[in-house]
């Protein structure tokens, strides 16, 4: 947290992912996007105008054009002809895809030096400055940053909640659309065990022997 190097962290790329797609990290922000929109947008149709529904003059005989009623479209204050509806614009790409768009844009963010892996959070109560002045340490300080833990840490998310352009997210809750938003990462050695499996690995060895 002070900025200095505290040791290495190795792992294999294709433990990630054995390359970048590019057209499915669009697909799947693309999907992200789509799913955050709200779709409550409504206009009001010919049948939903208030007003009456009286034929305003006679069909033939007055030399002039036909109407209906005053809530024709064509009219001033009438409805529209092709009046918006609430509209559900979500949708979901295969689990799989989505799992691994994720571990591309987690690899993209080490193949682009935009990765910096933490030793661990030293945050025993929410401070601010505690996380602040650990960004500025590392060189981060205004930039959008998501910071990866190992799990729900509360004090890390409250510490960093009133930072602008950073975002405290669980290892197991990382997605494609929040590792391309933000500009940097960083991410504790607990987390990349976990993302990289490491520790189910351990686990099942320590339940063999």
């Amino acid at each position: 947290m002070s900025g200095g190097q505290s040791g290495t962290y190795e792992f294999d790329p294709a433990d990630l992912a054995a390359g970048i797609n590019r057209q499915l990290l669009h697909d799947a922000v693309v999907m992200y996007e789509a799913n955050r929109r709200v779709g409550t947008v409504q206009t009001k149709s010919r049948g939903m105008v208030k007003g009456s529904t009286r034929k305003l003059f006679r069909q033939k005989g007055t030399g002039r054009a036909r109407a209906g009623n005053l809530r024709t479209p064509v009219r001033r204050g009438g409805g529209h002809t092709f009046a918006k509806k609430p509209r559900d614009f979500s949708y979901r790409l295969p689990r799989k895809a989505l799992r691994l768009a994720t571990r591309m844009a987690l690899l993209s963010k080490f193949q682009d030096d935009q990765a910096v892996v933490l030793s661990e959070w030293q945050c025993p109560e929410p401070r601010t400055r505690v996380v602040a002045s650990a960004l500025k340490s590392l060189g981060l300080s205004g930039a959008t940053v998501l910071l990866a833990t190992d799990g729900v840490d509360a004090n890390v998310w409250r510490s960093a909640r009133n930072i602008p352009g950073v975002r405290v997210l669980p290892a197991g809750d990382l997605n494609a659309w929040d590792l391309l938003r933000y500009r940097h990462l960083v991410v504790t050695v607990a987390a990349m065990d976990r993302l990289l499996g490491r520790e189910a690995a351990a686990a099942a060895q320590v339940g063999g022997a």
